[in-house]
Parts: C-alpha cells; sequence; structure tokens
C-alpha cells in the first residue's frame, strides 16, 4: 500500500510539473542573432541606359565662379581628363591647405595617444593634481566660512528683529496708556465723540492685546518663524493704532472739545502717532533687513558653492588626465581620435571634390571646336550654359536617367559595368563622364541624365541598343558590418541591440557606408564579433 502510494505521489508530482510548465513558466525569449564582422563592401547604382551615337559636348562647370584660366584655344585636340579651364578657386585652396594641416594634427594627436605619455607630462599632471586639490581645500574653507558668517549675520538681524518687538510693544502699551488718560479726562459722557473716542480706545486695546501674544511667542521661542510671523502680524495692529490714534485726535478738534482738550495731551497724542509711525517703519526696515541678509546670505554661499564645485570639477579632470596618462590609451579614445582623423581627411575630400568642380576637364578625347567665354568673366551654371564645345573623337557613348534619390552617390569618373544584349556573354568597361546639371521630369519624378563612355568601343555596336549599369559609386574594404535591416533611428540617431551576457541592451552607433546588398558600415559604437539581435 506504501509503495502504492509513492507511486502516486510521483505521478501527481509530474501532473503538477506539467501544468506548472504549461501555463506559468515564462517562455524564454527568441532572439534571431547576427555577429559584427569585418568584410569589403561596395555601394552600385543599377540601372538601364540606351547607346547613343557621340555628338557635340557642350561643357561647363558645376558651380558658378569667375573664369580665371582657359588652358585651350578653338581646333587644339584634347585627351580625356585634361583641364579646358579653372575659376577662381583661390579660397577653395586656402581652405584645403587649413583642412591639410589640421589633418596632420590629427594625425599625430593619434600617434601621441598610441605611444603613450612622457614622462614629463605625467610629472607636469601630477602637479596639476596637487595644485588642484590645494585649491579645493582653500574653496571648501571659503564655504564654511561664508556658511557661518552666513548665519552669524541671519542671528544678528532676527536678534535685531525681537530689539524692536520689545521696543514697539512699550510703544504701543504708552499709546494706549496716553490714549486712555485722556478718554477718562475727557471723553467720559454719552455723546457721539466720547463713544468715538472710547470705540478707538478700545482697538488700541485689541491691538495691544494681539500683539503682546505675537510677541511673547517670538520672545520665548526665539525661532526665525515666530520672529517673521510677528513683524508681519505685528505691522497690522501697528496700522490699527495708528489709524485709532489719528480718530482719537480727530476727536479731539470737535466743536466740543476743542477747546477743552489741552495742547499739552494734542501733543502727546501726536507724539505717540509719530512714535508708533516710527515704529512701522522699524518694522518694514526689520523684515527688509531679514529678507536682504537671506538673499545676500543665499548669493555668496552659492558663490562659495560655486567655487567649490569648480575646484572639484577641476580636481577630477586633473586627476583624469593623470589616469590617462597613466592608463594605456582606452580602445574608446583610439576610437575617437581615429574618428577625428578619418574626419579631417574627409574635411580634405570635400574641399578636393568641391576644387575639382572649380576645373573643366575634357570628358572624352576630341576636338574643341568653340569658346564662349573670356578670361575674368562670370561663368553662370544655370540649367545647359556652356561656353565650351567638344567634338568627341568616339563614336558611340550611353545615355541614362538616374533618379534623384541615387544622382547624389554618382561622380565624375565612377567605374561603371555594361552588359549589352547583343553580346550577352560579355561586360564592358566604362565609366561616368557627364552628369547634366538640368534635372527631368518624368511621371512627376526628378530624373538627371548621365553619360557613360565604353573604355574600349564594342565592335559591330548600334544607336539604340539597350545596356544593363552597373555604376560602382564607392567601395571599402576590411571595415565592419551589420546587416542594415538591424538598425533603428531614434532621435536621428542609429540604434543597435547588443546580446551580452543573456542581456539585450542598446548601443548607439555610428554608420557609415551603406552597401548595395544592404550591409551597413559601423565606424564606431561596436567590436568585431559581437552578437546584435535582429528584428
Amino acid at each position: 500500500m506504501k509503495k502504492v502510494f509513492i507511486i502516486a505521489s510521483v505521478i501527481l508530482g509530474i501532473v503538477l510539473a506539467g501544468v506548472y510548465f504549461f501555463f506559468f513558466r515564462k517562455p524564454e525569449p527568441k532572439f534571431e542573432l547576427v555577429q559584427v564582422k569585418r568584410a569589403t563592401i561596395s555601394q552600385e547604382v543599377m540601372e538601364t541606359g540606351t547607346v547613343k551615337k557621340d555628338e557635340l559636348y557642350n561643357l561647363g562647370f558645376d558651380v558658378s565662379g569667375k573664369i580665371a584660366k582657359i588652358y585651350v584655344q578653338v581646333g587644339d585636340k584634347v585627351k580625356a581628363g585634361s583641364i579646358l579651364a579653372e575659376l577662381d578657386n583661390s579660397d577653395l585652396l586656402y581652405q584645403l591647405k587649413e583642412a591639410k594641416a589640421s589633418l596632420k594634427v590629427a594625425q599625430s594627436n593619434l600617434e601621441k595617444l598610441l605611444a603613450g605619455a612622457t614622462k614629463e607630462e605625467i610629472q607636469i599632471a601630477q602637479i596639476a593634481v596637487e595644485n588642484a586639490q590645494i585649491d579645493l581645500e582653500i574653496a571648501q574653507q571659503g564655504l564654511e566660512d561664508v556658511q557661518e558668517r552666513a548665519e552669524k549675520n541671519l542671528e544678528s538681524a532676527y536678534e535685531d528683529s525681537l530689539n524692536v518687538l520689545d521696543d514697539v510693544y512699550l510703544k504701543i502699551y504708552n499709546a494706549f496708556n496716553t490714549a486712555k488718560l485722556i478718554q477718562e479726562d475727557y471723553f467720559n459722557s454719552a455723546d457721539q465723540d466720547s463713544t468715538k473716542v472710547k470705540d478707538n480706545l478700545q482697538r488700541i486695546k485689541d491691538a495691544l492685546d494681539n500683539f503682546e501674544v505675537y510677541w511673547n511667542k517670538a520672545k520665548t521661542s526665539k525661532d526665525p518663524l515666530d520672529i517673521e510671523s510677528a513683524l508681519s502680524k505685528g505691522e497690522s495692529e501697528l496700522n490699527i493704532v495708528f489709524d485709532a490714534l489719528t480718530n482719537i485726535r480727530q476727536s479731539c478738534e470737535a466743536p466740543l472739545y476743542k477747546n477743552k482738550v489741552s495742547s499739552t495731551d494734542k501733543t502727546s497724542l501726536d507724539t505717540q502717532r509719530s512714535y508708533i509711525s516710527s515704529a512701522l517703519s522699524s518694522f518694514v526696515n526689520s523684515e527688509q533687513t531679514i529678507e536682504t541678509t537671506k538673499v545676500q546670505n543665499s548669493l555668496n554661499i552659492n558663490t562659495a558653492q560655486g567655487k567649490v564645485d569648480t575646484a572639484e570639477g577641476q580636481l577630477k579632470s586633473s586627476q583624469k588626465k593623470l589616469e590617462k596618462l597613466l592608463s594605456p590609451p582606452r580602445q574608446e579614445d583610439i576610437d575617437l581620435y581615429t574618428a577625428q582623423v578619418k574626419q579631417a581627411e574627409a574635411r580634405v575630400k570635400i574641399l578636393e571634390a568641391q576644387l575639382e568642380k572649380t576645373r573643366l576637364r575634357a570628358p572624352v578625347d576630341g576636338e574643341i571646336t568653340d569658346i564662349a567665354k573670356k578670361t575674368g568673366e562670370i561663368f553662370q551654371a544655370m540649367g545647359n550654359y556652356s561656353f565650351i564645345k567638344l567634338l568627341p573623337d568616339a563614336p558611340f557613348h550611353i545615355e541614362v536617367d538616374i533618379y534623384e534619390e541615387d544622382i547624389v552617390k554618382i561622380k565624375i569618373g565612377n567605374p561603371v559595368d555594361i552588359s549589352l544584349i547583343a553580346y550577352p556573354d560579355k561586360v564592358f568597361k566604362g565609366r561616368v563622364i557627364f552628369i547634366d546639371p538640368a534635372e527631368k521630369i518624368k511621371d512627376e519624378v526628378v530624373y538627371y541624365r548621365v553619360k557613360i563612355a565604353f573604355d574600349e568601343i564594342p565592335q559591330g555596336i548600334k544607336p539604340g541598343m539597350s545596356a544593363d549599369l552597373k555604376i560602382k559609386t564607392a567601395s571599402k574594404q576590411n571595415v565592419l558590418v551589420v546587416p542594415e535591416q538591424a538598425l533603428e533611428k531614434k532621435n536621428g540617431k542609429a540604434i543597435v541591440k547588443v546580446f551580452e551576457d543573456g542581456k539585450v541592451k542598446e548601443e548607439e552607433i555610428e554608420i557609415g557606408l551603406l552597401s548595395s546588398d544592404g550591409q551597413q558600415e559601423v565606424v564606431s559604437g561596436l567590436k568585431e564579433g559581437e552578437k546584435i539581435v535582429l528584428p
């Protein structure tokens, strides 16, 4: 019986485990992963063109400017690539000189980083750390002094306010006694003025009683909040006392009492009113002094704290610099300096490309038939405007319309693989020789006309033949690549999900060339062999 029970328990346990696994166990996440690898990538634009019979070339610059030199005359025979004319490019030459100098600096910084720090540099960095530590200690002591001084200044302001409260209580008390004596001596009947004086005397008494509460609380606790409350509320009570004294003084000038109340008592009332007025000014001054002290203390403390923050920042910066000098170069620093070199190289290439646009070159071998401008004149790069005409020696070329998104990738001189239907087993070589600056609209889509020259003219070729073209716009060797589909764009930044230690984390990367087969170059942010998640 015991054996049966054990078997039943085992079966029940298996069943429960199965139920838990089926209903409650969270499924393990499944990812499609791909490794970051090195590869040679190329960017190509593929299109179909048409063989055309060569005719007169109308040549002009891609940019506007002043014509500085014309190197040919009508009738000259020229070779493909030779310079026919040149715009004023002195400013570009200066910028290119600066860019090359910046490139040398970037290359020097990279070499210096890889070589490591010298003993002199380390010693200078150590001294900088020591000086920064001293500056921080001085700043911290200065902050402590400012805080201590601020506390004392505020305490002094509150103590002065307590003295003001004591003085004001006495002034209200004296004002009450003066008004009471005048009421008892003169205004003790039931007429209207006596009633008015009695009512205002009661107002002074109430104000005195109220003020005594605030005053005693502030004097007993010496709490800043109680002192400020007493000043604020006491100011209201003082206004009541001043108003009541004014009313009583006015009653002294009533017809029935004008000659009855002595000038001495009237003067006493005026004196008490002036005391109350002075007390009001004292309250305002005390409140302003406290507020000004707080503001000035805050300003002084913030200034001192700013010096501490600056000193701490300088110390951290000096320590970081020393640590960096003592440590081997980090890969991220190597990547950064390498990127700076590449950026400087790119700047040089951009300026060289801009400089090249100021030089008008012969796209093919041929003969100059016309020159429409002279040295010193302005050339406007507008539409199909040109100023040199060239009759080509070659009989054929290929024309193709390139979509506006692809035209920015294509440059004069790009190599081209040409496949002709009439020659199915051959691939001919060619190159881009002309890009029309004027757009061409087809079905509301913008295209640009491009001419391609054969390196070698196929025998028997005819105008109108179709040509499948593969224009090679760029290529790079031995670069890190990931599939384009692995990228996400967030706020204009390229993001990939890296799988590491069983976790997925997002990394921002810098991207470069995108190949025609969907391989994306990674300039920085990833290392070879890392695994990334494909969506």
